[in-house]
């Protein structure tokens, strides 16, 4: 796995009481420190017309000014600092390496792996809300598409929160598909399974809303029986996750129930996935706050990398689940039996 960061990034300090601290990314790394085959990147800073391509100029002006200003609170979750701009700038262009290095590098052992913050798929054109500044992943996806790198991108979003900013991005494109599995009822509220894009963008939009106490069966079904073969339908040339790690069974902010071992098997099933549809892949850090469960979960990631894929659970998923994907079936996401 080959990981970008920049140590700008650890400067946007939160406070102590925060969960998007800059331990976060110490802890990853730390972790990473004797994994095999992890090579570190420090890619460019974000330019601004590469993030005005997906923001609102006037927004970034406001944003650059709050923080040089000081910063402080820009809602009641969404905090900076005096160098939360330019993290935010670093964090925007290490992402942007990441979908890059994706298409550039097939091979499993070079699969990029964003670490960058404040995370972004909570940031909507014109404001910031949820942790987030600069949507990182769809700045990295627009400019691939806009400089002809790419004609069709896929979004994976497994964050524990719904990517509202990502998918109100993308809601009307017919180029980008966005797929997010969530927990039900969390913030930010939205994420339906009945928002599935509009205009060109109809069908491009995935939403797996859970109940708390889904997990790995629950998760694994619905990308066997709706996301995978979505995606592959839509024959992407990238897909990038929103790999958020909040979901895990003990994540300090989330009900979910998604094991260490089970974002391993997920890596490890969107590896293959790209490799069928000659797709490159890459991994993007927006969320996760138990600081081990975080960086064990991107440790599984890289094992997935090297291709150690832990043993298949055997498990069913839960009757909710299965509604889900009968719900899905109904507005033309699955195929067949469930």
């Amino acid at each position: 796995m080959n990981v970008g960061h920049r140590e700008v990034c650890l400067d946007h300090d939160t406070g102590q009481r925060h969960p998007e601290s800059p331990d976060r990314i110490r802890a990853i790394r730390r972790t990473l420190a004797d994994a095999e085959a992890v090579e570190y990147a420090t890619p460019e800073t974000a330019t601004l017309s590469e993030i005005t391509a997906v923001h609102d100029p006037g927004y970034i002006a406001s944003f650059e000014d709050f923080c040089a200003s000081g910063g402080g609170s820009w809602d009641a979750d969404t905090i900076a600092v005096e160098a939360t701009y330019e993290a935010a700038l670093a964090s925007a262009g290490i992402a942007l390496w990441a979908a890059r290095a994706a298409l550039g590098h097939p091979d499993r052992p070079a699969t990029p792996f964003a670490i960058g913050r404040p995370p972004g798929h909570h940031a909507v054109t014109d404001d910031a809300m949820g942790f987030c500044f600069l949507n990182n992943v769809a700045i990295a996806a627009e400019t691939l598409l806009r400089r002809g790198r790419a004609d069709r991108i896929a979004i994976v979003d497994w964050d524990v929160h719904h990517g509202n900013g990502t998918q109100d991005i993308f809601y009307d494109r017919g180029d980008v598909l966005y797929v997010s599995i969530h927990e039900e009822g969390l913030f930010p509220g939205t994420g339906a399974l009945s928002e599935t894009g509009t205009g060109p963008g109809v069908g491009r939009t995935l939403n797996v809303p859970f109940r708390p106490g889904s997990g790995d069966p629950e998760y694994e079904h619905v990308l066997d029986t709706a996301i995978e073969p979505t995606i592959a339908a839509f024959d992407p040339d990238l897909v990038l996750v929103s790999a958020g790690f909040d979901a895990h069974r003990r994540d300090p902010i989330s009900r979910m129930t998604v094991s260490t071992e089970g974002y391993g098997r997920m890596a490890a099933r969107l590896l293959d996935l790209a490799g069928r549809i000659d797709a490159g892949l890459g991994f993007v850090l927006e969320g996760g706050y138990g600081l081990e469960t975080l960086s064990d979960s991107v440790d599984a990631i890289n094992a997935a990398c090297n291709g150690d894929v832990p043993d298949p659970i055997d498990a069913e998923a839960d009757p909710h689940s299965r509604q889900v994907v009968d719900r899905l079936r109904d507005v033309g996401f699955v195929q067949g039996p469930s």
